[in-house]
């Protein structure tokens, strides 16, 4: 609720109201006249803009009316409608048409009718639209004199404007400059009689234009132009061509120009042809990799930016000092810089959006994003108010009492005071996310406290492995041979200086960090396995030296797991993952896990196999690492891992089997009836089947196919029968599962449980395999199939699978028979695979091991008979098939509890055996 005003300020906005000939109060006219002396004067200098103060009413832009509220829009005085470039006084006119509009923008602001964000948009529009009048009647101009210009085609090239910082993220300040780079797609030459070569025109375009827009006359001025942020700044040519900007940041570009090209956009000219050059810019700005070494650029910048704050003593600047708009936007824009090559939603300059983007992801903490769009929102209201109040280009409250109270009192705050505590609490949460962002403590050599003696030792050792003559390290030290080991890899002696010095910071916590703990020496070689991985790609090393925690946090893991320590040495990339908030909540469902495989494959091309494979493999990495860390942390059991395991091969499986139904299709055209959802199913056996799957399975497939695709052939150039389109694509789908990667194979591959093992077709009619499975398999075939499931494809043809699975299984069977070839089959395995002895105990095919409790189930099943045909069809899971064995009668309750218990705890132990990187084979003790 609006305070009342004291009785100084009634009587003072009585006196204004007579000054602009208006009796009685109005509540929106009196906020105005008290936040403006600017809204004053305009309705003192054109009184019809009163008019403005009635809910709907806007002064005409770009598009249309102005829509400044949800409740519709309407014309402003016609006296300024609308602005056209052929206005013969039109830098009169477009003087008058921003200060009305700009009028209308300080009225629904004040009134409460537009959020910030729309007062910031508005605010933006307004000045796009003058730009391109202004720049539409500068060329006009230049045409006439001197023709179009064309390239050596003769094709007539157009200029394009694009706005940078606040302006091209579309969160432009009441009282801004504007910040414009020019460029034109080729060089040529106009077709007039006075010839100007493409280059000299548009710099003159670019100068009348401005002229336009920025020259002081007397209707005042219109926008602040800013052309420093082109190509070598106020050294460079006002105009360049797509070629040369290109090739200017490809060869030239500084990191913060990264940060400035961030938020470009076409804002004037062709914005196709803008559009186009920003996509050949891209690499520049978001690079493939997640690029950690934006974090010093950002420090760079930083300290340029507070360097001015001290020059010119702007400490509580609302937009550069400590805690203000600048450090939300820096937050915001490195993660966008840093994984905006990857994520293209994150190539977003709007600051409000990106947090909203980067809380979703889980980069930023939901709770602190929204502290964060609270200050944004509070200081750029702040901010627009300071500038509003003399159309004034300032960030900076006012020394003067009186202009301060105004300030709070049409804010609604009942002082001063008031409004600074709130601004203060603001600035303090913001100050602290960048802290956390951009540590101070990082501005120097080492990022931490260190141990001297570690340092010395790491500089005794590197220099040793360049200089002949260099001091040697300690030869009785057990570090020695493993810091020569990375001292001497390749990509450590190739470092550049500033990659050395990253690893010189590094070097010395990593190996206090090893000091603490027991098998110290062997965390080193993980250590140094990690390291020598990403010697060649600095950037890691710089997220490393920058964020001290994230070592303690890698050193912890590399502790708890061998694999975690092989799996971030394999794939640097995962160290991105460990800053992931999500982390430490419960491990993500099959649908946030498409979510998020969906997102890593975004930014690829299609039809780029290399790169999308890339992407699959690192997917499927990051989700296992989020699985095991899970884990190892006690927020899921090895159930609940199994089974998320088993959704992440798949998500993989089916995101592969589409790549190799359209690489098939590129080289012998599509097959007809053969899609990604038909003619075609994928079968799991085993442990995916049965969603047991291990950080170290193999995976069992099966592939069925419809009987119609055998008459079908496909339609390309080099048409192949339906028979031997499928067979190949089964073929490059477990081509691509097996491939080698640059982080190695996704999966080891089983496809031997097919009809006829290995001497069998690789893919199979239904039909042929339901005559198989009715008429010539053997009983561990139908065994086999108690863990198996449809994974992808055809689900018309997965549920045919288990329809014909479910009757297979409860078919009428002699129990005796089942049990006592259930039973020979289970000593063969046992004799075969067996790694117990007298002292160990193995966990999987040992006595009283997971078979033996998967051998119980499946032999009580296939013993069921046609008993268990009127209910749901059995599960592949042995847990949930024990409790459905349970529900039938073949199984007792307490039984079932308990061997279902006792398999997952073998799973349990089986699974940190494969995360220690051990065989499943334990001391007997442990078995039990």
């Amino acid at each position: 609720m609006t305070p009342p005003l004291p009785a100084h300020w009634a009587n003072w906005l009585a006196e204004r109201r007579a000054a602009l000939d208006v009796s009685g109060a109005d509540a929106v006219l009196d906020g105005v006249l008290l936040a403006s002396d600017f809204a004053f004067e305009e309705f003192r200098r054109r009184p019809q803009l009163l008019g403005l103060l009635a809910p709907g009413k806007s002064v005409r832009t770009r598009s249309g009316p102005t829509k400044a509220r949800s409740g519709g829009s309407g014309p402003g005085p016609d006296a300024f409608l609308p602005l056209r470039a052929d206005d013969p006084d039109l830098s009169a006119s477009l003087r008058r048409f921003r200060r009305a509009e700009s009028l209308s923008i300080i009225i629904d602001d004040i009134a409460g009718r537009d959020s910030v964000a729309r007062t910031l948009e508005r605010t933006t529009t307004l000045a796009e639209h003058c730009i391109e009048v202004a720049f539409s009647a500068a060329r006009a101009e230049l045409v006439a004199r001197h023709g179009e210009p064309r390239d050596d085609a003769g094709k007539v090239q157009p200029i394009v404007v694009y706005g940078l910082g606040k302006l091209g993220s579309r969160e432009l300040n009441f009282s801004s400059d504007i910040d414009l780079i020019a460029t034109f797609p080729r060089a040529g030459e106009t077709d007039g009689r006075r010839v100007l070569d493409n280059e000299d025109f548009f710099a003159r375009l670019v100068q009348r234009a401005s002229t336009l827009l920025g020259e002081t006359t007397a209707e005042g001025f219109g926008y602040r132009v800013d052309w420093r942020l082109r190509p070598f700044g106020t050294a460079g040519r006002l105009v360049l061509s797509f070629d040369a900007m290109e090739d200017y940041y490809q060869r030239e570009g500084r990191e913060w120009e990264r940060f400035a090209l961030l938020r470009a956009r076409p804002v004037g000219g062709d914005l196709v042809a803008g559009r186009e050059l920003l996509e050949r810019l891209r690499p520049f700005v978001w690079r493939r990799y997640f690029d950690y070494a934006a974090l010093e650029g950002l420090r760079e910048l930083k300290a340029l930016v507070d360097a001015e704050v001290r020059r010119r003593d702007r400490e509580h600047d609302l937009k550069l000092g400590p805690g203000g708009i600048r450090e939300i936007e820096f937050r915001v824009q490195l993660e966008s810089i840093i994984r905006g090559g990857r994520d293209p939603a994150l190539r977003n300059g709007n600051t409000l959006n990106l947090l909203t983007l980067l809380a979703e992801r889980g980069i930023i903490d939901g709770v602190e994003a929204e502290a964060l769009a609270d200050a944004y929102r509070a200081l750029r209201r702040l901010e627009n108010r300071v500038q509003m109040y003399r159309d004034e280009q300032t960030h900076v409250l006012p020394d003067d009492p009186v202009a301060a109270e105004r300030y709070a009192l049409a804010l609604a705050y009942p002082d001063f005071a008031a409004l600074m505590t709130e601004l203060d609490d603001h600035r303090r949460v913001v100050s602290a996310a960048f802290e956390r962002c951009l540590p101070l403590a990082s501005s120097g050599g080492a990022v931490a406290p260190g141990n001297d003696a570690d340092a010395e030792l790491w500089q005794r050792v590197a220099p040793a492995a360049e200089q002949d003559d260099a001091r040697p390290a300690p030869s009785g030290d057990p570090r020695v041979p493993t810091l020569n080991r990375l001292a001497e890899t390749p990509a450590v002696r190739a470092m550049s200086a500033r990659g050395r010095a990253r690893l010189d910071r590094i070097m010395p916590l990593v190996l206090g960090a090893c000091r603490r703990g027991t098998a110290a020496g062997q965390i080193l070689e993980r250590w140094v396995d990690l390291l020598a991985a990403i010697a060649g790609r600095t950037s890691y090393l710089a997220l490393l030296a920058e964020r001290p925690a994230l070592i303690e946090r890698v050193h912890e893991l590399m502790i708890a797991s061998a694999w975690l320590g092989r799996a971030l040495a394999q794939s640097p990339i995962l160290l991105d993952d460990l800053l992931d908030q999500r982390l430490a909540v419960e491990p993500p469902s099959r649908a946030e896990l498409a979510g998020r495989m969906a997102l890593e494959l975004a930014a690829v091309d299609a039809g780029d196999s290399e790169h999308e494979l890339e992407r699959v493999r690192q997917f499927q990495q990051s989700a296992r690492l989020e699985l095991a860390l899970a884990f190892l942390d006690g927020r899921a059991d090895a159930a609940r891992i199994a089974s998320g395991l088993a959704d992440v091969a798949d998500l993989v499986i089916e995101r592969l089997l589409g790549y190799a139904l359209r690489d098939l299709a590129t080289q012998h055209g599509p097959l007809p009836g053969l899609s990604l959802d038909r003619g075609l199913a994928v079968i799991g056996y085993g442990s995916l089947g049965g969603r047991e799957l291990n950080f170290s399975s193999d995976l069992d497939l099966v592939f069925l196919y419809d009987d119609a695709l055998q008459s079908a052939e496909s339609a390309g150039a080099r048409p192949l029968d339906g028979q031997r389109y499928v067979a190949r694509a089964a073929q490059r789908l477990l081509h691509l599962l097996t491939v080698q990667t640059a982080f190695g194979p996704l999966y080891e591959i089983d496809a031997r449980l097919r009809p006829n093992g290995s001497k069998g077709l690789l893919v199979t009619p239904l039909s042929a395999y339901a005559s198989y499975q009715a008429n010539e398999a053997w009983l561990w075939e139908h065994q086999a199939l108690v863990r198996a499931r449809f994974v992808t494809g055809d689900a018309q043809l997965g549920a045919d699978f288990a329809a014909l699975r479910t009757a297979l299984l409860l078919k009428t069977r002699d129990p005796e028979v089942v049990a006592r070839e259930v039973a020979q089959m289970r000593e063969r395995w046992r004799e075969a695979l067996d790694r117990s002895s007298a002292s160990l105990f193995d966990l999987k095919q040992g006595r009283g091991g997971a078979v033996d409790i998967e051998f119980v189930a499946q032999q009580l099943l296939l013993s069921l008979g046609t008993a268990g045909l009127d209910a749901a069809p059995p599960p592949a899971e042995t847990a949930a098939l024990l409790n459905w064995l349970s529900a039938h009668g073949a199984l007792a309750a307490a039984r079932a509890k308990a061997l279902a218990q006792a398999h997952g705890r073998l799973l349990d132990r089986g699974l940190r055996c494969a995360l220690a990187l051990q065989k499943r084979v334990v001391p007997v003790a442990e078995g039990q």
